[in-house]
């Protein structure tokens, strides 16, 4: 299911520089795991925007995000490692809206978000 309008600027970014030359599953998520890797400036600010199941995160609430949580993790998702109330653990980076970060930041995590907005999947 497609939420979202779709973003020629992002589709050409998305199929020439994140999953070019994907062929499978696993080739996408690597090329999505490797450029958030790479575009993400650690450690930042973040804003949990949606409540999850797996996440004690509610609506709202600010976490540092500190790091790419292991790749092995992120075949189905993508994850990142998270600090909050004292605690590290990973959080799905489609929970969470980066507060002041950089601008490569802020475009590779809302790359993401309309990514899994338009019903993409690995």
């Amino acid at each position: 299911m497609k939420n979202i309008e779709e973003n020629a600027e992002r589709e050409r970014r998305i199929d020439y520089e994140i999953v070019v030359d994907a062929y499978d599953e696993y080739e996408r998520a690597a090329g999505w795991y490797c450029h958030l890797e790479n575009q993400l400036t650690f450690p930042f600010k973040a804003k949990a925007i949606k409540a999850s199941g797996i996440s004690p995160l509610k609506d709202g609430e600010e976490v540092l995000v500190s790091g790419m949580a292991n790749q092995d993790d992120c075949n189905g998702n993508m994850f990142v490692q998270v600090e909050w109330d004292g605690r590290k653990f990973g959080v799905s980076l489609e929970q969470l809206q980066p507060v002041n970060a950089d601008e490569d930041t802020v475009e590779a995590v809302e790359d993401w978000h309309y990514w899994v907005g338009r019903g993409y999947g690995f």
